[in-house]
C-alpha cells in the first residue's frame, strides 16, 4: 500500500467514502435548480406573487443539501413555518404533501439530468483513481435514490467497491445525513473501522455526519465558497477540488 501522504490523508486511512453530488459529479447545481422550481411553485401558490423564493445557495446548503429527499422538504418548509401532511411514497406530483413535493422534485431532477447529462469532476476522477491504485477501499455514500443511474451516466459505476444510496438506506432502514449511519454502513461493508476511513463531503449535513461517526478524517469539498461553514461543521481538511490532495498538486 502506498504512503497516504501522496493522497493527503493520515496513514491510518484504509478506505475512502465519497458523497456523490458536488463531490464526484456536477449534479449539486442540478439538484438545487430542481428544488428551487419545486419550492417556488409551491410557495407561489400558497403565498401569492409576493412570496420569498427559495435561495439556491443559502437555503439549499442549510436545509436540503445531503439530506434524504423527504427530510429536505420537511426541513426547508419548517424554516418558513410551514408544516404539511406526510402523504404517501406514491403521492402524485400535484399533491401538496411532503412526499408529493419530493416526487415533483425528483421528476424535475431526472428531466434535467436527461436533457443536460451528468459530468464528473475531473479532479475527483483523478483522485479516486489514485485511491484505488493505492489499494484503499472505495464507497459512494449518497442520499439519492438515483445514485446508480448518475454513476452510470458519469462513467463512474465501476470505480467503487460499495454503494450506500437512498435505495440501500431504505432497504436497510438507515437514517440519512446528518446522522452518520450511511457512512458507518459503508465502512462496515468495506471491513474497516470508522477511524480508518475518510469521508469526502460538500454538504453541511455531510460534515455533521462525518463528525458524529468519529471517522479518521473528514474532507470538506468547497464548491460554493463555504469553507468556514464546512470547518465549523466538522471538516478536518477543506479543498476546492480533490486533486489538491494529490502530492504535488496546487
Amino acid at each position: 500500500m502506498q504512503n497516504m501522504t501522496k493522497l493527503g490523508l493520515p496513514d491510518i486511512v484504509r478506505a475512502c467514502l465519497f458523497d456523490l453530488d458536488g463531490v464526484l459529479t456536477k449534479t449539486a447545481v442540478v439538484h438545487a435548480a430542481a428544488w428551487k422550481q419545486t419550492f417556488d411553485d409551491f410557495l407561489r401558490r400558497r403565498e401569492g406573487p409576493g412570496f420569498r423564493p427559495f435561495n439556491e445557495v443559502a437555503d439549499y446548503d442549510e436545509y436540503v443539501d445531503g439530506r434524504p429527499r423527504a427530510d429536505g422538504v420537511r426541513t426547508f418548509l419548517a424554516s418558513r413555518g410551514i408544516e404539511l401532511s406526510e402523504g404517501a411514497d406514491d403521492d402524485p406530483l400535484e399533491r401538496e404533501t411532503v412526499h408529493g413535493l419530493g416526487n415533483r422534485k425528483n421528476v424535475l431532477l431526472l428531466e434535467k439530468i436527461r436533457t443536460q447529462g451528468v459530468e464528473p469532476y475531473a479532479g475527483s476522477v483523478r483522485y479516486v483513481q489514485a485511491v484505488r491504485a493505492a489499494g484503499l477501499g472505495t464507497a459512494v455514500v449518497s442520499s439519492s435514490t438515483n445514485c446508480r443511474d448518475v454513476l452510470a451516466a458519469a462513467g463512474l459505476e465501476n470505480r467503487f467497491d460499495v454503494r450506500i444510496d437512498g435505495v440501500v438506506a431504505a432497504e436497510r432502514k438507515l437514517p440519512g445525513k446528518p446522522r452518520p449511519d450511511t457512512f458507518l454502513e459503508a465502512a462496515h461493508d468495506l471491513g474497516v473501522e470508522p477511524g480508518a476511513a475518510a469521508v469526502f463531503e460538500d454538504s453541511l449535513a455531510g460534515m455533521d455526519a462525518g463528525r458524529a461517526g468519529h471517522f479518521g478524517t473528514v474532507v470538506g469539498v468547497d464548491r460554493v465558497g463555504q469553507a468556514d461553514a464546512l470547518r465549523e461543521h466538522g471538516a478536518d481538511i477543506v479543498v476546492k477540488d480533490l486533486a489538491e490532495l494529490l502530492e504535488g498538486s496546487t
